[in-house]
């Protein structure tokens, strides 16, 4: 402790009033160590203070309900010590804190503290001390859910009705990207999607914000009471988000009512998904023109899948012919620039024996070469069950419908050194198929961990 004179105008010395040591004048006519003796500047403050810390997250309790994320020696930690003691140090003037050195293990945080305040007759004291704090472990109320595993307030049940899942592949990585899973209790894998949990409505409705703004789909919210509190007119609820997604995936061939192909711009009704962002990009193999399908429009017409991929067969290109010119109709929308138009004639790679060949028109001609493999549907041999299908004119069904170029999948595999990042989920026993689809899905701008290889 030491004493800061209010004036250093007297040049003289007095006694002090109380043990007569010669000192320089001040209001109290003391000595320092007599004023230390009279006067304790600290009192009311605590020498030893609590502080909750959440082993599981790693987070310190800031009062009343607020967990928050701080490193040792931090500004952060210094900032929630010195709130524990704001109503105790309001009284003095804070003039200096900070940290004092302990063993990370030890449990303990010190501060050093310096204040000032003004005693007897306006003389103004300085004291420095240290204010332990105490770490104790309490688990927050995040954590305590999460242990708790059933205790949710929301759940997001994510469908989509086919049998490969090549949307949810993608959506999977988009979750990641933007750490949507990270505020979820319980992620869990059923036959037709996935449910995802969690302790508060809000997060709930952030992730369907976020599935509507990702994919066309549609919601229905429905909730259960679970308790009422009669006194104070509280309840007590668990929401339940159910959330569509349109059965359409990248590579399917589709059928589009007369009404829907109309407004697209007089398309064809045969089309060919080629990708499923916020909507829905297809495009026409005969004519290479494009057209986009949001969520609203589809749910309005709504139409199917043709094929499954599992009936997708391969064709090896015996000729092959780009078309230069294509007149388009009248009222015919945009066309595709990144694709060429050409006329193909392929036979099955089963059919090799037999003179047996098709002719198609397809958009993959700025891909295709002769002896080349492609996978296509077999539109002539399929038995179909659609309703569009069924009312077109024979006519104006193509007898196949090439999708992909076929490439050598262990050659690619070999050269592929890294691995796509999963969701931690609870998995149940599913029958479909996408194991092939698992390994050949190319989202390979999202997260890609490198793998070392031997």
């Amino acid at each position: 402790m030491e004493y800061i004179p209010a004036s250093a105008n007297s040049q003289g010395k007095i006694l002090c009033c109380e043990c007569g040591t010669p000192i320089p004048p001040n209001p109290a006519s003391m000595c320092v160590a007599c004023l230390r003796t009279q006067v304790d500047i600290t009192e009311g403050i605590p020498k030893q203070v609590s502080v909750h810390f959440c082993k599981q997250c790693e987070r310190y309790l800031q009062p009343p309900a607020t967990w928050v994320q701080c490193a040792l020696e931090s500004r952060e930690l210094l900032a929630l010590c010195l709130k524990k003691l704001k109503a105790p140090i309001s009284k003095v003037r804070l003039i200096d804190a900070g940290f004092v050195w302990t063993e990370p293990h030890s449990k303990r945080i010190k501060l050093k503290l310096t204040i000032q305040k003004e005693v007897m007759n306006g003389a103004i004291l300085q004291q420095v001390f240290v204010v332990e704090f105490v770490i104790q472990a309490q688990m927050c109320d995040d954590c305590h859910r999460i242990e708790a595993k059933d205790f949710w307030k929301a759940i997001v049940q994510v469908r989509q009705k086919t049998v490969h899942k090549k949307t949810f592949f993608y959506l999977e990585q988009l979750i990641l990207k933007h750490k949507l899973h990270q505020n979820t209790l319980r992620i869990k894998e059923i036959h037709d999607g996935i449910d995802f949990y969690y302790a508060s409505k809000q997060h709930g409705q952030k992730m369907v914000d976020f599935l509507q703004c990702t994919v066309p789909c549609r919601s229905k919210a429905s909730q259960r009471l679970i308790s009422h509190d009669i006194h104070s007119n509280t309840y007590n609820y668990k929401s339940t988000f159910s959330v569509e997604i349109v059965p359409v995936c990248k590579d399917n061939v589709v059928c589009l009512s007369p009404r829907l192909a109309q407004s697209l711009g007089n398309m064809n009704q045969i089309c060919v998904c080629i990708r499923v962002t916020n909507t829905i990009h297809l495009i026409d193999p005969c004519t290479l023109q494009m057209a986009e399908v949001d969520g609203s429009t589809y749910w309005r017409y709504p139409f199917s899948s043709l094929c499954d991929p599992r009936q997708l067969q391969e064709f090896i290109v015996m000729d092959i012919e780009i078309i230069r010119d294509q007149k388009q109709g009248a009222g015919a929308g945009i066309r595709s620039n990144r694709h060429t138009l050409a006329e193909v004639w392929v036979k099955k790679t089963s059919e090799m024996n037999t003179s047996l060949q098709y002719h198609c028109r397809t958009h993959l001609g700025h891909l295709l070469n002769h002896g080349d493999l492609v996978l296509g549907f077999d539109v002539a041999n399929a038995n179909i069950n659609n309703e569009f299908v069924n009312k077109m004119n024979p006519h104006h069904l193509p007898d196949v419908v090439l999708i992909k170029k076929s490439y050598d999948r262990s050659k690619r595999q070999h050269r592929r050194v890294w691995r796509l990042k999963e969701l931690e989920r609870d998995r149940e026993v599913m029958d479909t198929d996408n194991e092939g689809y698992a390994l050949s899905i190319k989202v390979f701008f999202f997260f890609l961990t490198p793998v070392t290889c031997h």
